[in-house]
């Protein structure tokens, strides 16, 4: 069987368009995440036992683990799902990819859901022309979702063709004799089988015809069962190449709860085998055991629903025995795969939507979140910052990418941020709660409009990037000096938000922000001027202006914040846009 530069071509474009699919479902998700879609995954996932049975449920309709998991990782990746969420899933999907086991066992046929594919992306596909902004988005999400399953297909398709040439594997034969060295052997050949193949059906399929030609014995098929739970997980590993590290930790939490079952087994294999061939026995069947060579039709017949019940019973026992140990996984997996310093979450860490505490304790926890939404914007404003100083394509991609990617959470937690407070001041509130909910409204307010400006400033640099235009050394002197002035009142805001007990010198805010004024006028007058006389082009001179105006804007904003939290007096300068 050869296998050409062509068919590993093959094998990398079909890797390609599997995580293209996973990217487009998750950054659809993100922006179609309501907070109704996000209810009803949290409500499914809300314990380990709902989103077990959750896993469960999506599994065996769908006729596929990594399919489901890979769907999950999108989920974490777009931040429906917390990462703590998912370990339950994963556990139901494994129960779930049982009920393939049984129907290829006792019907001899498995579900092919990707023959829906095509006709999917045909009702929906007229969705991508719609002007409506969520109609267009949904149709994104779902077309996310096809090209994932043809991306499997093709997978499962590029691979090496074992399937069809199941005499390649006969020479396994000859390592069937080791004792629980043959155990590993056999286990190791099911992982590296169901790798290749991309799919732990077809790998059934093949251990079942080693079975029935004689070539292995149950005990090797039910090792190399094993290792297809193992293998079966590098599915979602690769769809969370191109994911967060929440979604990162759900991939590798799949890989360690398939891994901590086989480990847990292997010590009692030859007993769990002998419980097996009982319970075989028990419903009617010959004895699945009997020696590589010497399977008799009868025992031929029995192998598949002993493997079957193999497969089932391992899954439901690992799933009985883990599901108490979820939180010292969890820990764990958050150890090992650590969160990067900009790969920010698109979750609250404090609120939820679900029930509420108490009236202060809802107001503290609102508090605590406003201080986190802050930090975040904080950091998008000094990105912003570096991307006015830096004159390195390389530098102004890599900041105008964190930006962007800062300005979409900074959307979703406004929208969360506000409806948690909403909830609460639908409750009975005292007048020192009612205004304390309104002035962290208003506080939401600006801090997100802060994040729109630091974008805006991030698309005029492109603007000028992609138009090789350039500012002058004096355009450039300008803007860093200004922004300084706005940074200075951009920390004592973020101490304000921080701490409401600061003290603050009131008359060192307002002169500040007056300085902030005159030097805005000044540039707009100097800016005429240039363009009056030439100084510099037209469009270079409007992407100049967009920027120092953002930067008042937001010490526009910055001034507003401090007067709601520190001093009851109206800003310097109320509004200029």
């Amino acid at each position: 069987m050869n296998y050409s530069i062509f068919d590993l071509l093959k094998l990398l474009g079909s890797l390609g368009f599997f995580l293209f699919g996973m990217k487009l479902m998750s950054e659809s998700l993100q922006k179609v995440a309501g907070d109704r879609l996000r209810g009803i995954l949290s409500a499914m996932t809300s314990n380990r036992f709902k989103g077990i049975f959750t896993g469960f449920l999506v599994t065996a309709i769908i006729q596929s683990s990594s399919a489901t998991t890979v769907m999950l990782v999108s989920f974490v990746n777009a931040g429906l799902v917390t990462f703590a969420e998912s370990i339950g899933v994963i556990m139901g999907s494994n129960i779930g990819t049982t009920v393939t086991a049984w129907l290829i066992s006792i019907l001899g046929f498995k579900v092919e859901i990707s023959m829906l594919v095509l006709p999917l992306i045909g009702i929906t596909f007229p969705l991508l022309f719609s002007k409506n902004t969520n109609r267009n988005n949904w149709g994104s999400v779902i077309i996310g979702f096809a090209i994932i399953f043809i991306g499997l297909d093709f997978l499962n398709h590029s691979t090496p063709d074992i399937n069809s040439n199941p005499e390649i594997l006969r020479f396994l034969t000859n390592f069937s004799n080791y004792g629980y060295g043959s155990v590993l052997i056999f286990l190791f050949i099911g992982v590296i089988l169901t790798m290749l193949i991309q799919s732990s059906s077809a790998v059934m399929a093949l251990t079942l015809v080693m079975c029935f030609n004689g070539w292995i014995a149950f005990d090797m098929a039910a090792a190399m069962v094993l290792g297809q739970n193992i293998g079966t997980t590098i599915t979602a590993n690769l769809a969370a190449l191109v994911a967060n590290t929440s979604a990162k930790r759900t991939a590798t939490a799949h890989l360690f709860f398939n891994m901590l079952g086989v480990l847990l087994l292997l010590p009692v294999f030859f007993p769990f085998l002998d419980l097996i061939s009982s319970i075989t026995v028990h419903n009617g069947f010959d004895s699945p055991l009997a020696t590589a060579g010497q399977t008799s039709q009868q025992t031929a017949a029995a192998i598949p629903i002993a493997l079957s019940i193999f497969h089932t019973i391992f899954n439901l026992l690992n799933t009985f025995i883990l599901i108490w140990f979820v939180k010292p996984l969890e820990k764990l997996i958050v150890k090992i795969v650590k969160q990067k310093e900009d790969d920010e979450e698109f979750r609250l860490q404090f609120i939820s939507t679900g029930l509420l505490s108490t009236i202060d304790l809802s107001i503290l926890q609102a508090r605590k979140e406003l201080m986190v939404y802050t930090e975040r914007v904080e950091k998008m404003f000094f990105h912003t910052r570096e991307l006015l100083q830096t004159h390195s394509d390389k530098k102004i991609t890599h900041y105008q990418h964190k930006i962007k990617k800062y300005e979409e959470i900074s959307d979703q937690l406004e929208v969360e941020i506000a409806a948690y407070l909403a909830e609460v001041s639908k409750q009975e509130l005292s007048h020192q709660a009612a205004e304390n909910i309104n002035k962290m409204l208003q506080i939401t307010t600006h801090i997100e409009s802060i994040a729109d400006s630091c974008y805006s400033i991030s698309k005029a640099i492109s603007r000028k990037t992609s138009g090789k235009l350039q500012f002058n050394e004096e355009m450039y002197g300008n803007l860093l000096r200004f922004s300084d002035r706005i940074s200075e009142l951009f920390c004592l805001m973020i101490g304000v938000v921080k701490d409401a007990e600061l003290s603050i010198d009131i008359h060192e805010v307002r002169t500040l922000m007056q300085n902030i004024k005159k030097d805005h006028d000044k540039l707009q007058q100097e800016h005429f001027k240039n363009l009056r006389k030439g100084g510099y082009k037209t469009k270079v001179g409007v992407i100049y202006a967009d920027i120092y105006t953002e930067l008042l804007k937001m010490g526009v904003l910055a001034d507003e914040v401090v007067s709601l939290l520190v001093y009851q007096e109206k800003p310097v300068v109320e509004k200029i846009y």
